[in-house]
């Protein structure tokens, strides 16, 4: 097979990260403390609107950290069951795992990757007993429906995370961002997100008892930071375990990275949007492709395109080998959760449970879309997808 010579992603790694590395590198503090703090504090600026007082951001060293940490917050535990789509990463569901609660799946709205408000109503009153909350997922930077789905679990008392692992900075119609909304958002800075830290997260909340809950526990249980503990004469060294917590706190050396990548956050925004706009207007009157559903405020992480695949002769798996030996980065996402050995195994699940969830995984296909792809890049993985959907057309 042809090297790859366009890549599905790249971060966008300049000279000023790479100055606020060695400032911390030089700094004698490597773990969590002053970078971290200041990187804290602006993000939450950056979401922070007149509607949302007392809006607190904690990073941890992962989203799937940050959703864990978010669920336990809210209070889910063992025997509690928990709405999540099954178009969506393993984490997503796995965090409940850790905690003894079991994942319900979902199935998609048509034509979308998002949960279905109204299948979501309808499991809940099938199932009507042990329900604590549901995580709604703003797939590839494109939101949900938010009021729909508020609408649902204030009447049915259930807590909502949103899994906003790919959604920083989505705006939505009322002005706040996505991961704002619920009871807690939690965002991915992994190395392929819109910004990047390698490895990293950030969980967002309006609710004190929460924020301080993911404090103690992203640190061992500890009731005091590391941070002041060893920085501030007036602080005593003496600490208190006050719970069985986890080693989830995201380092200086990744904080300091945040903070540049933070600053340059709408610029990177602006390169997706334009390259997803030229994909958008390449591939919208071609009966080989439809489009993914976006509004402006949208972040554009994915470019999911769906493959009309009754007018080609070859599946999605065979239309993705080609764009590979052509030397095109292509991903798949997700494979749904329900046809995974484990929660197809344990929930005795059927590949027909979810029939929009396969529809939409078996036709989906996500092209590159990285800030500093140039035009040219974009316009020849336009010009390969649409030239083997011609050589493979019905």
């Amino acid at each position: 097979m042809p090297e790859i010579n366009i890549p599905f992603a790249r971060p966008f790694i300049g000279a000023e990260e790479e100055t606020a590395l060695l400032r911390v590198l030089h700094s004698g503090w490597l773990t969590t403390g002053s970078e971290t703090i200041a990187f804290e504090k602006e993000f939450c600026s950056f979401l922070q609107n007149p509607d949302l007082p007392g809006l607190q951001c904690l990073a941890v060293n992962s989203a799937t950290s940050g959703l864990h940490l978010a669920l336990e917050a809210c209070g889910v535990q063992k025997g509690d069951l928990v709405f999540v789509p099954s178009y969506t990463f393993t984490s997503t569901a796995g965090v409940l795992r850790h905690l003894g609660a079991d994942p319900i799946f979902v199935d998609l709205k048509p034509g979308t990757f998002h949960m279905d408000p109204q299948a979501l109503e309808d499991s809940i009153k099938k199932i009507k007993s042990k329900l604590k909350a549901v995580i709604p997922v703003h797939y590839g930077g494109l939101c949900c429906d938010m009021n729909a789905i508020m609408s649902i679990a204030g009447q049915y008392n259930l807590k909502v995370i949103e899994d906003a692992a790919h959604s920083f900075p989505s705006l939505l119609e009322n002005g706040q961002y996505a991961g704002t909304i619920g009871d807690a958002g939690v965002f991915s800075f992994y190395a392929t997100k819109t910004i990047s830290t390698g490895e990293g997260g950030m969980v967002a909340t309006k609710n004190e008892a929460v924020a301080r809950r993911i404090s103690i526990m992203r640190s061992h249980g500890i009731d005091r930071s590391v941070w002041s503990r060893y920085t501030d004469v007036k602080s005593s060294w003496y600490y208190q375990v006050v719970e069985a917590g986890y080693k989830y706190n995201l380092p200086d050396l990744l904080s300091a990275l945040g903070r540049v990548q933070l600053s340059r956050a709408l610029d990177l925004l602006k390169m997706r949007q334009e390259i997803a706009g030229n994909y958008d207007n390449a591939f919208a009157n071609d009966k080989h492709f439809l489009l993914p559903l976006t509004g402006p405020g949208d972040a554009r992480h994915l470019y999911p395109l769906r493959l009309n695949l009754q007018s080609l002769r070859i599946p999605r798996d065979e239309f993705i080998q080609k764009l590979q030996e052509s030397g095109i980065g292509v991903s798949v996402h997700f494979i749904p959760l329900h046809i995974m050995p484990f929660y197809k195994n344990r929930y005795n699940l059927n590949e027909h449970d979810y029939p929009n969830t396969m529809k939409a995984f078996k036709q989906e296909i996500s092209l590159p879309i990285w800030p500093g792809m140039d035009l040219q890049k974009t316009e020849r993985v336009i010009n390969v997808v649409k030239s083997i959907a011609a050589e493979y057309t019905k």
